[in-house]
Parts: structure tokens; sequence; C-alpha cells
């Protein structure tokens, strides 16, 4: 199975927002990035769409969603602090599709480790075998 796991956009900074971190939304920056994964995830044959239910995980793959008359499913197993074990047990659920997965830093590190991590805005072609996830392309952040 194929799947694409995405890095959220340009969110802003953390520090300078006032509200609820999983309310802060996407700059005009990572707007731009949201728009510019349409193209590279509808090439991949993406026909389902899964996000870490915060705000500018979901704004990330919404473009993608309108482009693709594709429902974007939230999911806690993408949240901020989801672990490797959490990301590849809802892989799992996915057979027969191929998935983009909207998640945040930390939980591309735990998957993918540390020399590994995404740009904000970036994705990384997956292929899960017998539950092992190896990589694929990057697909660098659009600008």
């Amino acid at each position: 199975m194929r799947a694409v796991l995405v890095r959220h956009g340009r969110a802003g900074r953390r520090k300078e927002w006032t509200g609820v971190d999983r309310l802060r939304p996407l700059d005009e920056r990572g707007r731009r990035q949201a728009a510019g994964l349409v193209g590279p995830l509808k090439a991949l044959g993406v026909d389902r769409l899964v996000s870490s239910p915060y705000v500018r995980c979901v704004q990330t793959l919404d473009p993608a969603a309108a482009s693709l008359g594709l429902d974007l499913e939230q999911r806690d197993e993408l949240a901020e602090g989801a672990s490797a074990s959490d990301v590849r047990s809802l892989l799992r659920n996915f057979d027969g599709a191929t998935p983009a997965l909207c998640t945040h830093g930390d939980v591309v590190e735990e998957l993918l480790g540390e020399r590994l991590a995404l740009k904000k805005g970036a994705a990384r072609v997956l292929e899960v075998v017998d539950g092992e996830v190896r990589l694929g392309e990057e697909i660098p952040p659009p600008a």
C-alpha cells in the first residue's frame, strides 16, 4: 500500500499565538503550501484524506479535499504527541486506498526518525508492506 505523509503547512510561531494551540491556523505562506500540495497529491493518486484534528492540519488538506472531491477525516492518531505505533495502526485501516495523512513535526520524527524530519508543508511517500514502513520520494514544500 502507498500512503503520503504530510507535515502541516506553516502556521506562524507557536509562542506568538495567544489562543489554544489546537486552533492555530495556517498563515499566508502555509495556505500557499496547502494549495501547492494539490497537484502532487493528485498525481500520486491519493483517494483518501486523513488529518490530525488540529486546525492547521485540516487546513493543509482542505484545498486537496475541494479539488479531489474527497471528504477529510480527522483522526486523533495523527494529533500532536501521537506515537509511531498509533500511525502504523492507522495505516492498517487503509488497505486498497492511497491516503494522504497530515500530521505534526513530532509525529513525523517519531515515525521516520529525527534525521528524516520533514519541513513544514513537505510530504513523503511511504510504501507499507506487511506493516513495515518503507520510505519513498520526498515532496519538498511548495513555495
